[in-house]
């Protein structure tokens, strides 16, 4: 165990020490910042309300763009929009039908991310 020195005149923090073997086991195992930055952006894309409201649709069942500008009440270019960034985030696919696109979640992880947010802040 080490004491923490500041910067600032070198004085010693006597509220906190460092438990050296904690912090190198830790160490060992963090995630690389390619990963967390991967992770980041996945956050940042299911921070969006409209986002979530489309996830949490297709939780349910494939849809098509008409449906879902439908059963949320917003315009089809904007279902669009937002269908892209999902996409390009690898949370939703979408599979052609003839003229129609059907949409849906790309794999069970995303429905487990969506029920374990839920299950969060419901306990």
């Amino acid at each position: 165990m080490s004491e923490i020195k500041t910067n600032t005149q070198n004085q010693t923090n006597h509220c906190c020490c460092i438990h050296d073997d904690i912090v190198q086991s830790v160490a060992k195992n963090l995630n690389t910042n390619e990963e967390l930055t991967s992770s980041a952006e996945l956050f940042s894309v299911f921070a969006d309300f409209t986002r979530l409201k489309i996830v949490n649709a297709l939780l349910l069942h494939e849809m098509c763009v008409c449906d879902i500008a439908t059963l949320l009440k917003m315009s089809h270019s904007s279902i669009s929009h937002q269908l892209s960034v999902l996409k390009l985030s690898h949370i939703v696919s979408a599979r052609k039908d003839g003229k129609v696109k059907y949409y849906s979640l790309s794999d069970e992880h995303i429905s487990e991310l969506f029920k374990l947010a839920l299950e969060h802040i419901n306990e």
